[in-house]
């Protein structure tokens, strides 16, 4: 089997994993509060870095970091997985699945705007036209399709899940900045991550007080969306001949997501959740047409 297939097999199965978990969310919270959803979450996936590290012989790594790297893993930590899950998960509480998935996705449109007062980077035309057709795919998903209504489906659950997006696009971007090994990091950042979430756990809910069922969701939760396929994603990437290769994959991602949402939660999926989440997604492939137009210049 060449690399390149290879690449292709580990990351379009990190691609599935990551078009299941939007189900896996909504029926867990049919289950657990949030809070306990997010601390069974992390814990697993805690558990499951550890056995990465441990499996690739990276834990004497942890052994080298300074104190300051280490506080930065706590500020990493505060934001993901504790700030960023709490109102990921209060999203899909609030929201049907089919518009939280599609809002949390913007993430990329988010980084290309954050990176223009954080890395200095200038926007061209069609970095300006991708954020413009991407926010309309989100306002049109947020009103579901009453645009000249501006009537929002939950204001407060749209506002969480595009949030979610600027939380992700932030935590991506100081990620940029540590050039410590990616799994690591991640498992440190996660370590601290479960300490606040933990705290906040105890004294919000009854961490005990939960059904098989929505444990068995949790774990699958921080097995294969915070655990696992983030390690099979960077394998694919490091195999490929170039990143774009193995990264147009991820356009995969929301459609097949909906597929499942529809299939497994029931949900009869709006036509103006297809037509926001097209325009979502040209507006992503309109802007990593913009970047090689700009490397290439």
């Amino acid at each position: 089997m060449s690399k390149q297939t290879q690449a292709y097999l580990y990351a379009g199965s990190a691609v599935l994993m990551w078009s299941t978990v939007a189900t896996a969310f909504k029926v867990s919270l049919r289950y657990l509060d949030v809070a306990q959803l997010v601390f069974y979450a992390t814990l697993v996936s805690v558990l499951v870095m550890f056995m990465i590290v441990l499996i690739q012989g990276k834990l004497h790594l942890l052994r080298t970091y300074t104190r300051t790297q280490y506080l930065r893993s706590a500020a990493l930590g505060l934001l993901n997985p504790f700030i960023y899950y709490l109102a990921l998960f209060k999203a899909y509480d609030l929201l049907p699945a089919q518009e939280v998935q599609p809002l949390n996705y913007t993430w990329p449109i988010v980084v290309t705007l954050m990176s223009i007062p954080v890395l200095k980077q200038r926007i061209g035309r069609l970095g300006i036209l991708s954020v413009l057709v991407s926010f309309l795919g989100v306002f049109i998903i947020s009103t579901r399709g009453d645009i000249l209504g501006f009537r929002f489906s939950d204001p407060i659950g749209s506002t969480l899940a595009l949030g979610t997006a600027f939380m992700w696009a932030t935590y991506w971007l100081a990620n940029l900045k540590d050039d410590r090994d990616e799994v690591t990091k991640l498992f440190l950042n996660f370590v601290f991550g479960l300490v606040f979430v933990t705290a906040f756990t105890v004294t919000t809910s009854d961490i005990f007080a939960v059904d098989l069922l929505g444990i068995g969701g949790a774990a699958y939760a921080g097995v294969f969306e915070m655990g696992l396929a983030f390690v099979l994603w960077l394998k694919g990437l490091s195999l490929s001949r170039t990143t774009a290769q193995v990264a147009n994959l991820i356009y995969l991602t929301p459609f097949v997501s909906l597929l499942l949402i529809n299939r497994i939660v029931g949900e009869e999926i709006f036509t103006s959740t297809i037509v926001g989440l097209m325009l979502i997604v040209a507006g992503l492939i309109i802007s990593r047409f913009g970047s090689r137009v700009a490397e290439a210049t």
